[in-house]
């Protein structure tokens, strides 16, 4: 009984909020208009920076009027692969619904049972799809605003990461997930609950004080009813317009995307989708295949049928003769920037060497007894790692990848300067990889399925640069402790030559800092 009282009281709340507060101020704007083409309407010689700009994300923002790829990357990253086809089967039934039943099933088979604590996917998986289906035009019109407030249909914890992180969105109204026990139900909160919310923020943030102006569009009747309760202007968004925008490019983001996670390469339209779906039982039985055959057999044999299955690999040498260490108790030492964990496995089928050996700082150990060539896991203690890579060095070559993780995008991380102190002469090895379907890296994932993952792809693709080597410090001046600016300074030399030659920009950000952003941990790997 008492719980239809508070009902009842809510509503009450609610009626007296919209329909005596927000009209008596909606009616002190009588001069409040309608335009079409804000990228037009709105153009440069409009100074905007004292204005407040509200728009519509999905309406008004991202070029795609299709929000199905968005719950397919939820639905395979966070739910799994069931789930995913799940959605996809139901997706030409979700296509006949209407736009707020459609969002709601597609809501409800995404997120239902999904435990808040580990959905990491508004923050690690959908930024990268997001940035890429930006318009430029209208990026161009929301960069010029004093305070920015994006409205969207989408749940709060899918568009927030995106827009607040990486576009700099002073204000986010995305809509609330209902749970239980720390558990997605699937159930977005009820829209007049979140236009209830929208007024209030509003309110909160003082933004009715100045001019503001709403872009929305015209197929969104909701959003377009929401702000001609506080909007001066508002500026609609047509489909024409759309297709004529451009994607932003990455060099207008106005925060670098450098880190990013999921294991699908491609966006998941529903063509895309079906693609995916109908490869996987050929996918399997590839990697299977690929994985079997550059096991077992010698790499004369291996590699031509692992280039007849789809595998490239491009080798270049800046000089050949460089290769040979001059010293004859040692191997080289080749350090390379990290692009999956084959890494050194690439480097060792380009140089037709099977003796070769690699440190990690982490691997799983399902990987370590496949690999091919012999892996010393490191300990992260400077000594005794300093001792076992000078003890591998003395029995031959040795690969070592100083970033310490593994970076999909054109950086390269900061260069752990251990490497320096133990050989005299030190091979850069410029590395680069390209696939079309899976990545073959995760941070929050199983890293035993990385190289899976990475043979399942149709045409995945290595490039291997020897570079000219450079002097290291070995025994003696990258080892004495009042020369530690030596060996910071070769380890940076060498990150600045790889990312010369594959035209990366280098950084400071460490391995922290990647499994801190994408997995909230300090990236240490369970022995699996």
């Amino acid at each position: 009984m008492s719980g239809n009282k508070i009902s009842t009281l809510q509503g009450l709340v609610f009626f007296f909020y919209r329909f005596f507060i927000l009209r008596r101020w909606f009616h002190r704007n009588p001069k409040q208009k309608y335009q079409k083409c804000p990228s037009h309407g709105l153009h440069e010689t409009h100074d905007l920076s004292h204005h407040t700009l509200v728009f519509n994300v999905e309406g008004a923002l991202l070029k795609s009027n299709s929000l199905f790829p968005y719950f397919m990357l939820v639905a395979f990253e966070a739910g799994g692969i069931i789930r995913s086809l799940l959605l996809f089967i139901l997706y030409p039934l979700i296509s006949l619904m209407s736009y707020e039943m459609g969002l709601k099933t597609m809501v409800m088979l995404s997120f239902f049972g999904v435990k808040k604590e580990s959905f990491r996917a508004g923050k690690s998986v959908l930024p990268k799809y997001f940035l890429e289906d930006v318009g430029l035009e209208m990026f161009e019109v929301l960069k010029r605003g004093g305070k920015r407030v994006g409205v969207s249909d989408l749940p709060q914890v899918m568009i927030d990461g995106f827009l607040r992180d990486y576009l700099e969105i002073e204000v986010v109204i995305g809509r609330e997930m209902k749970m239980i026990g720390g558990y997605y139900l699937g159930i977005m909160m009820d829209k007049r609950k979140h236009e209830f919310a929208f007024g209030k923020l509003f309110q909160e943030e003082k933004l009715s004080s100045g001019h503001v102006i709403g872009i929305t569009s015209f197929n969104s009747p909701s959003h377009r009813s929401l702000l001609s309760q506080f909007c001066q202007e508002i500026y609609f968004v047509r489909k024409s317009d759309k297709k004529s925008w451009r994607s932003l490019p990455r060099n207008k983001y106005p925060k670098p995307l450098i880190f990013h996670d999921g294991r699908l390469a491609i966006k998941p339209t529903p063509l895309n989708t079906l693609t995916l779906f109908m490869w996987a039982p050929f996918a399997a039985a590839l990697a299977t295949a690929r994985l079997v055959v550059g096991l077992t057999l010698p790499y004369s044999l291996a590699s031509p049928f692992l280039a007849f299955s789809g595998l490239r690999l491009t080798l270049s040498v800046n000089n050949p003769n460089d290769l040979i260490s001059t010293d004859q108790k040692k191997g080289c030492l080749f350090v390379c920037n990290h692009r999956t964990l084959l890494d050194p496995l690439y480097i060792s089928y380009a140089l037709r060497k099977k003796n070769i050996k690699a440190v990690t700082y982490s691997l799983s150990r399902l990987s370590e007894l496949l690999a091919p060539i012999k892996t010393v896991r490191l300990t992260r203690d400077r000594a005794r790692d300093g001792q076992a890579m000078e003890r591998l060095l003395s029995q031959g070559d040795l690969v070592v990848c100083p970033e310490g993780t593994t970076c999909r995008e054109p950086y390269l991380l900061r260069f752990s300067p251990l490497f320096s102190e133990v050989s005299d002469v030190i091979v850069p090895v410029a590395i680069d990889s390209h696939v079309a379907f899976f990545y073959g890296t995760t941070a929050s994932g199983l890293k035993a399925f990385d190289p899976i993952f990475f043979l399942m792809d149709p045409y995945p693709s290595y490039t291997v640069r020897l570079l000219d080597p450079v002097s290291g410090g070995g025994s003696s001046t990258c080892r004495d402790p009042d020369n530690e600016k030596t060996k910071f300074e070769v380890a940076n030399h060498v990150q600045h030559e790889i990312g010369n030659a594959l035209g990366f920009e280098c950084t400071n950000l460490t391995r922290r800092d990647k499994y801190f952003i994408l997995a909230g941990n300090n990236g240490v790997v369970n022995k699996k």
